[in-house]
């Protein structure tokens, strides 16, 4: 009676651990399948998202480039003798326009001097063009290691989509940028002082995803904070 009672009780405890496993199991595959659409849904997003980027461009070109230079050939073709001078003036004016809107999409395209200069160079370039739009604090390691170019660009792209966001839509008036080396992480902490986001309606859009895609692309991992009415924070580990 005995032995019957204990095959009963280890039969039962064998089929709750294997009832247990079997819960372990789907949990664990159901996390990897949203993991696999999470990455399916950043990777569309980022091509949306380079598809915005190309149109933004164009419309540059046409708007911005192609009726400076409309005006610069109706000056060209209208010269008159006696205003060569006030003429003069006018087309070195539009000639040194187009060069730094030339200069402007150049840089949308691809941050190019960031090969020459690297990545802290371009950080504090970044703060200068934007000091009178918003007060910018860079806290960098002085240990910091040049990364490779395509991590590099990675990185510089994901602090200028977040101060662009910051300030479209926060109502900020100051982001701290903070770059720390660790032994396995290069650590980087943006945060600003705004109205901070929900971040369920927020991550639907284009902003949120084109950071986030970026820091997957260099195999990162990242953890957004924001209280509403208390700024954001985003931590970002890159694997060194």
């Amino acid at each position: 009676m005995l032995i019957i009672v204990l095959i009963i009780i280890i039969s039962f405890i064998l089929l709750a651990y294997k009832s247990f496993i079997q819960r372990i199991i789907q949990e664990k595959d159901l996390q990897f399948q949203a993991e696999i659409e999470h990455q399916k849904e950043l990777a569309l997003e980022n091509i949306k998202g380079q598809e915005d980027e190309r149109k933004r461009i164009a419309i540059s070109v046409h708007d911005d480039i192609g009726n400076r230079l409309n005006i610069l050939s109706l000056w060209l073709n209208n010269l008159e003798p006696e205003n060569q001078e006030a003429s003069k003036k006018v087309i070195t004016s539009q000639i040194t326009e187009l060069i730094d809107s030339t200069r402007n999409i150049s840089h949308s395209l691809y941050p190019v001097n960031l090969e020459k200069l690297g990545l802290i160079l371009y950080l504090q370039e970044l703060v200068t063009s934007l000091s009178h739009n918003i007060n910018l604090i860079l806290n960098i390691d002085s240990k910091y290691e040049k990364k490779d170019t395509f991590t590099e660009v990675q990185i510089y792209r994901v602090i200028q989509e977040f101060t662009t966001n910051v300030l479209k839509h926060s109502d900020a008036d100051e982001v701290i940028i903070y770059i720390r080396n660790h032994e396995k992480f290069l650590t980087i902490i943006l945060s600003d002082n705004g109205q901070g986001f929900d971040y369920q309606k927020a991550s639907k859009g284009m902003g949120l995803k084109n950071i986030e895609s970026r820091i997957v692309s260099v195999k990162g991992f990242y953890k957004w904070k924001n209280r509403i009415g208390f700024g954001s924070r985003l931590i970002i580990n890159i694997p060194n």
